[in-house]
């Protein structure tokens, strides 16, 4: 079985939702990194010069291959990534090997022997 990486970096009040839809969309859990900082391609001053940065959150995802374009396009949605500047990016990569993924593995063996 073969899986992906899905890393999204998004504002923390969208979190929760994120992770919601995720699930919705075929992930079966996630790691969440809370409080990071970045910036985009400008950086925000505000009063006395000093940096606006918002807080944001890095959601980590480890999917079977099949369902992780369904959760990166969910996560793009519901996140507004393209619609809306600056809500958050992110990004899908190849895992070359995991563990700690049996479970997973189990529970996806179970539910396609289901739908044969």
């Amino acid at each position: 079985m073969k899986f992906k990486m899905i890393m999204a970096i998004v504002d923390e009040d969208r979190t929760r939702a994120l992770l919601k839809a995720a699930r919705e969309a075929g992930a079966t859990g996630s790691t969440v990194i809370s409080s990071v900082r970045g910036e985009g391609s400008r950086r925000s001053f505000g009063i006395l010069g000093l940096e606006i940065s918002n807080i944001r959150d890095v959601l980590l995802f480890v999917v079977e291959e099949h369902r992780a374009k369904q959760v990166l396009e969910t996560l793009a949605e519901i996140g507004e990534f393209d619609e809306t500047p600056g809500t958050g990016i992110a990004v899908q990569l190849d895992v070359e090997d995991a563990l700690g993924v049996r479970h997973q593995m189990r529970s996806l063996i179970d539910e396609v022997k289901e739908k044969i």
